[in-house]
């Protein structure tokens, strides 16, 4: 588990613990139109199951394979949402490519940069990989906000196909993993 800080002064702590199977619940609760609008509309049962596989998957290979986690209040325990890092080939290199949400009823916190800079922490703990890729729609401003006050860079527009099958214009926003490694926050 690992903790992080959202703003410049104030903690926001959240737990980072990698995903089981006792997360299919929060799976379910974030399968929400809200919370999938900018990424092809909730999922059927078969997808989620499929989805709780790959994630449990994900989480029992070694960390610089990848991970997902669970994101969890530190004070609490209470489930949050979600966050997670996996390689891919992006552009000719070997990256990371990251992905989160928060539910909608945790939002505007300051924890889905909390858990960003967590699971930035956890990438470059893992090794492997020097950048952490993300790429939200051009269209969610909220994530992409998010990515800037994590500390990620935004290079440009790009073509991706998220869901499968479905082409969007995203932003791709990277962060050298380089300096994080041992930081206490990525975005100082």
């Amino acid at each position: 588990m690992t903790d992080a800080t959202a703003g410049d002064h104030a903690r926001i702590p959240v737990l980072l613990t990698p995903w089981s199977v006792e997360d299919l619940t929060l799976l379910h609760h974030s399968n929400s139109p809200a919370m999938t609008s900018h990424t092809g509309g909730p999922e059927t049962e078969e997808a989620l199951l499929k989805r709780q596989h790959r994630y449990e998957a994900l989480s029992a290979r070694p960390a610089e394979e990848g991970r997902m986690f669970r994101v969890s209040l530190e004070d609490s325990g209470e489930p949050v949402g979600s966050v997670g890092y996996w390689p891919r080939t992006w552009q000719g290199e070997e990256v990371y490519e990251t992905g989160y949400g928060i539910l909608p009823e945790f939002q505007g916190r300051g924890l889905g940069v909390a858990a960003l800079r967590a699971v930035a922490r956890a990438a470059a703990e893992a090794g492997g990989r020097r950048k952490l890729h993300a790429y939200p729609s051009v269209d969610n401003a909220a994530s992409n906000a998010v990515l800037q006050k994590a500390g990620f860079e935004l290079l440009g527009k790009v073509e991706f196909e998220y869901p499968p099958g479905h082409e969007i214009v995203s932003h791709d926003w990277c962060l050298d993993l380089h300096p994080v490694a041992g930081a206490a926050d990525p975005a100082e």
